[in-house]
């Protein structure tokens, strides 16, 4: 998550902040447990919430009905119809782009935002009902950005040091980054051992899990900056709103099934 919160104030939200994962992990956890409907519920409340953040962030018209058809694109994916999702992730792209006013601008703005949300919710719900292990392979991943995110804001708040990339989140820093990368890499190490695997695989896979989520984070934040915006919404008191939270687990989604699909023997490399 982009972080622009004073120095004297780093640590001051802690406690609001852990209480909020405290709820929401176990809840994420629990509908990507369950799989098939409940995950798609969970992804349509996602989809909705983060629409509307998006629509409020960067002035889109039409929030409510790109929220709604965003939460129908989730529920369409357990049915088996993929002319249907594709049919509603056409109507809100369509939408957005022929509602969006001052120029072409805009409409591209408008256009993206669709495709960025339906991604994130889409690639989470391949990446567990995917053909391999779903719910290891998303247990595991989420579990990975967590930590990540767990080492970046800890050491990087206890470390400091050079600034990360100061002009799109000045609170990042390069003791943060790697701790991060470091934290899955140990992760990856556990999970193979877990898997009864090779460990360089599931290592490296840590590593990279770790960059991709936080180039999320980091995309997310430079998005925020050219807004104007310091978070963006209020729905998850101590982070912001649902983009802040799942950047980084968004573009892991994306990457991971995309991976994972694409890549020949991926799955099985990781025991999946």
């Amino acid at each position: 998550m982009g972080d622009w919160t004073p120095t004297d104030r780093r640590f001051s939200e802690l406690p609001v902040r852990l209480l909020s994962a405290f709820i929401l992990i176990p809840l994420a956890l629990g509908a990507v447990w369950m799989g098939g409907y409940w995950l798609a519920v969970a992804c349509a409340v996602f989809a909705a919430v983060m629409m509307l953040e998006w629509c409020r962030m960067s002035a889109s018209p039409n929030q409510y009905l790109l929220a709604g058809l965003g939460g129908f694109y989730a529920l369409s994916f357990p049915i088996g119809a993929p002319w249907v999702t594709a049919a509603l992730g056409l109507s809100a792209f369509t939408l957005a782009v022929l509602s969006a006013r001052n120029g072409q601008r805009s409409r591209i703005t408008s256009g993206f935002g669709v495709i960025y949300v339906f991604a994130m919710v889409g690639g989470l719900f391949l990446l567990r009902e995917g053909e391999w292990e779903g719910r290891s392979a998303a247990i595991y991943f989420m579990s990975f950005v967590w930590a990540s995110d767990a080492a970046a804001y800890f050491f990087g708040r206890a470390l400091g040091g050079p600034k990360l990339l100061p002009k799109e989140s000045p609170n990042k820093t390069w003791s943060g980054a790697i701790a991060a990368v470091t934290a899955c890499g140990i992760c990856g190490y556990f999970a193979a051992e877990i898997e009864g695997v090779d460990h360089a695989a599931w290592i490296a896979s840590g590593v990279v899990i770790s960059i991709v989520a936080q180039a999320g984070d980091l995309f997310e934040s430079g998005l925020k900056r050219r807004f104007k915006v310091k978070d963006s919404g209020s729905i998850m008191p101590g982070h912001g709103g649902l983009l802040d939270r799942v950047d980084g687990l968004g573009a892991v989604s994306i990457a991971g099934s995309a991976a994972l699909f694409f890549i020949p023997g991926f799955a099985t490399l990781l025991g999946l």
